[in-house]
Parts: C-alpha cells; structure tokens; sequence
C-alpha cells in the first residue's frame, strides 16, 4: 500500500493533476490487476448477503416507496429491481435495490476513522451490469475495486468529526468501481469521481435526533448519483477539480480546513484489492458497534439470572460507541419507546435491555412497538448508560487487527451491591469471533432471511448463480423473483410525480 498525504490546496498553488486523490483513485480503479480467489469469494458472499436482507426487507414501506419510483421508469436494456420481473432504468434500479439493502442495518461494514457499509457499493455496480451486459468477473473487478476505495477513504479521512454522511466515500467508490468494472480510463474516472463525491457529500443529520427512513435512502441515493456521475463523465463532462484538496473543495470548506493532513492509503500498481477482506457482516440486525454488546449481553443474562435485581448497566465501549448509539449522544430519543426502528437501531441501552431479556435479536420483533413499551423492558433500557474508555477508543481505531475492537465491557450493578462484570472484543460473527461467517454462515443467512419471501427453487437458483458467478456472460441471474402476490402484501403507496 503507498499512504498518501492530502491536504488543501491554495488556487494559485503549483498542484499537478496526477497528485489529486481524484487522480489517485483513478489509476487504483485503471489497473489491470487480477482479482485473487479470496477476494473473489468474498465478493460472491457479500452478494448472498445483500440478496438475505433485501428479502427480508420487501415488505417494508421505505422499500415499497423506493420499489414504486423505481417501477415508473422502465429501460431497455435496463436492470432488474430485486423481485420484480422486467427490467428498468440501471440508476433507478440502484436506487430501488440499494433501499432494500440498507433497510434493515443488517449487512456489512468497515470502521476506522470512519465509518462505512461497503456493500452498499454492490446494487449500483450490478445494475450498470445488467443494463450493459457485463461478464460476472469483469463485476467481481468492480465491486474488488469499490469496496478497496471506501474502505480506504474510511481508513484515511474521518467524516463524522466534521458532521458530515459516510456516503461520502460511497459516491466516490462506486464511481470507481464502475470504472474498474466498464474498463473505463483514468480520465472519465477521474471526472466521475469527482462529481460524485460533489454531489453525495451531506451532513450527518440523517442518523442524529429521530432518525427518518432517510437513513436507508442515503446510500441508495450516492449510489444512483454516482451513477449518474459516470454517465455524464463518460459523455465528455467535466467535474469539480480538485474535489478534496481545491481552496474551496471538501477539506477546505467541510473537513479539518487548510491545515489539516489526511493519510489515504491506496495499492500500489499491480496490488490485488484486498479490502474487502477487511470488512465484516451482521449476525444481527442493529448498527454494528452493537453486535459485540448483542452477544454479550446473551452471555451474560446466564450470570445475572433475576434482571428484576439489576440496578444499574454501565458499558464502557469506544468514544466512537459512547457518542453515537451510547448516551454519550446526548439524544433522549434513544430512550423513547415511540422512537422510530432507525432511532432504536442507534440506541445501545435500548438494544442491550431487549438481548438481555430476550436472549436474541430479531430484524422485526426486536424492534416492533409492542416490544420498546413493555413496562419491564423501559424500566431496565433507563438503568443502562455507556461511558469512554480509552483502552476501547484505541482498540477500535487500532491497525493490527488482532487488537482492533468494537465491543464493550459491562458492569452490572445488583440491588445486592454485587458487581458482575464481562466483555467482549469482537461479535462472534466477526473473522476473529467465536463463529465467523464464512459461506455457510452466509447461505444459511440467506435461507432464513428469505423462508416464506423466496421460493426454495428460487432461492437454489439464485445460489447457483451466485457460485458461478465468475463464469457469468450475463448478471441477469442475480436478481431474485418474488411471487407478485407477496409483494401485494407491502404497504399501500400513495401516488407522487412519478406515479
């Protein structure tokens, strides 16, 4: 890997094109290199992955709004919307398709100085597919080459400290890795790279306070605009230049300022984009500084017995845990059981109270409002709080791996004066975990996500597609069918512009 440093730079500065992150990004997505078996595999599970929360998620009313804007835009050759038969508009079905992953907060992520869930770089990169006919191995380069530029712009420029979305890398590393995929040069990427990451860039409002549906919408949003993006630049169209490091760029105006340095790292010429191997998906379906916590809390539930006799739940988990799902947000939502699902999905003490009393976490009944009003539960979520420790804070910022940490420790307070206290590195699902995913854990994901929403021919297809998906000719076959009955079954959408 070569680190790069990027700062702002002054107008009148002698700034040479090649040294813009733009530039950068743009000979990473260009090179030639072959994908490695690994790689290739991960790519194939986090396609399994998505395919899992999307059916989960059909019926959901964010994803039967986007999955009705979609519909109204037709395209031929065109894309296919997850469930749907026909094809449509490739950047429509980016969007109807990103919704369905994002819903559920249930499929992978990447955090270092920022936070990131590179798979929402997948429904872009294979509708662009479908529409132009792409071969399955030139998508496995793409998404390689998505997921190296997100994740290494979350290992190198830290967004939330400044207010601002993660989609921010999302734009930029879809542009990307549609350039990688369409064998496109460095110019048109370099200028697709650009707008996108123009365009994409928002405040981080979207997962602060009462959390919207927004929050599923975002990605899906960076997603179709930078799809847009690489249309326009492969037009002859020109961007912003340079994006990050212009006197007025992102840095300048929206990051650290002027003097402010950020070290990107980005492979060499001819080094295999490995990220994607760094990433990690959801057991369960809550923001991922919770799944160690989930897991946890399961264990710990044997010790406690009686959870009438708790007195008091403190955490002690990273700075980056504490400020955004902890009480180290300052949000009274996170305690309010008429909270939105996105809002409890971003409430520790919430999530921790239910894994405590249940035993398990479930995407729909964990969350379900009969659920956040029991008397028994809201009198335990307020015993719960978090707190920084700076041993968590320098785990999860941590380089070696096997120091790099998301979890908590957990001191449980009896009404005994009895202390009972337990932690937790890493979730079990993690690659370091008592139960990593591999394939298996993927599929099985899969089957339980999609019983009684897939068929089970349909899901052996989709599987089937999924395992050869380098000897592809045509992506079409990773699109999923859902009988248009069940999909009768999702909230009744008023009409819009679109129809």
């Amino acid at each position: 890997m070569i680190v790069h440093t990027v700062r702002a730079r002054r107008s009148a500065e002698d700034f040479p094109r090649g040294e813009h992150l733009a530039a950068k990004i743009a000979d990473v997505a260009a090179d030639p290199v072959a994908v490695e078996p690994e790689t290739a595999e991960m790519v194939a599970n986090r396609i399994i992955d998505n395919a899992a929360v999307s059916a989960a998620a059909v019926l959901r009313r964010p994803v039967a709004v986007a999955r009705r804007q979609a519909l109204s835009h037709p395209g031929r050759p065109g894309a296919r919307i997850f469930g749907v038969a026909g094809t449509y508009s490739a950047e429509w079905a980016a969007w109807a398709n990103g919704v369905a992953v994002r819903e559920l907060d249930f499929h992978d992520t990447f955090l270092a100085a920022e936070y990131s869930h590179p798979g929402d770089n997948i429904p872009p990169l294979v509708a662009v597919a479908q529409h132009l006919g792409v071969r399955g191995a030139d998508l496995v380069r793409g998404v390689a080459t998505a997921y190296e530029v997100q994740i290494d712009l979350a290992r190198g420029i830290c967004l939330h400290e400044h207010k601002i979305d993660h989609v921010a890398h999302l734009g930029p590393s879809v542009a990307a890795g549609i350039g990688t995929m369409l064998r496109l040069d460095t110019e048109t990427i370099y200028q697709a790279i650009g707008q996108a990451l123009h365009l994409t860039t928002s405040t981080r409002q979207s997962r602060k306070g009462s959390i919207s549906s927004w929050k599923a919408f975002a990605p899906a949003h960076a997603g179709k605009t930078a799809t847009e993006a690489v249309d326009r630049a492969m037009r002859g169209e020109r961007s912003p230049a340079p994006i990050w490091e212009g006197e007025d760029g992102v840095i300048a105006r929206l990051l650290g300022g002027p003097g402010r340095e950020y070290l990107v790292p980005l492979p060499a010429p001819g080094e295999p984009k490995r990220a994607i191997l760094d990433s990690y998906t959801k057991e369960h379906s809550a923001e991922y500084q919770s799944q160690a916590p989930i897991d946890l809390a399961r264990r710990l539930r044997q010790r406690i017995g009686d959870l009438d006799q708790v007195e008091a739940i403190v955490l002690h988990t990273s700075n980056h845990t504490h400020v955004v799902i902890g009480t180290g947000s300052g949000d009274p939502q996170k305690f309010d059981p008429d909270a939105s699902r996105e809002t409890l999905d971003h409430s520790l003490p919430y999530i921790f109270a239910v894994a405590l009393q249940d035993g398990t976490w479930h995407h729909e009944r964990s969350y379900a409002p009969e659920r956040a009003h029991r008397a028994d539960t809201v009198e335990l979520w307020r015993k719960i709080s978090t707190v920084e420790d700076p041993e968590w804070t320098r785990r999860y910022h941590a380089s070696d791996p096997a120091e790099k940490a998301f979890g908590a420790r957990a001191e449980v307070t009896l009404t005994s004066g009895e202390v009972i206290r337990d932690e937790l590195a890493v979730a079990d699902a993690h690659p370091l975990g008592a139960r990593p995913f591999r394939r298996p854990q993927y599929v099985q994901k899969f089957t339980e996500l999609a019983d009684g929403v897939v068929d089970p021919a349909e899901q052996r297809r989709f599987l089937s597609a999924v395992e050869a998906l380098a000897d592809l000719d045509t992506v079409d076959a990773l699109n999923v069918a859902i009988d248009p009955r069940l999909l009768g079954r999702a909230p009744t959408i008023p009409p819009g512009i679109f129809g």
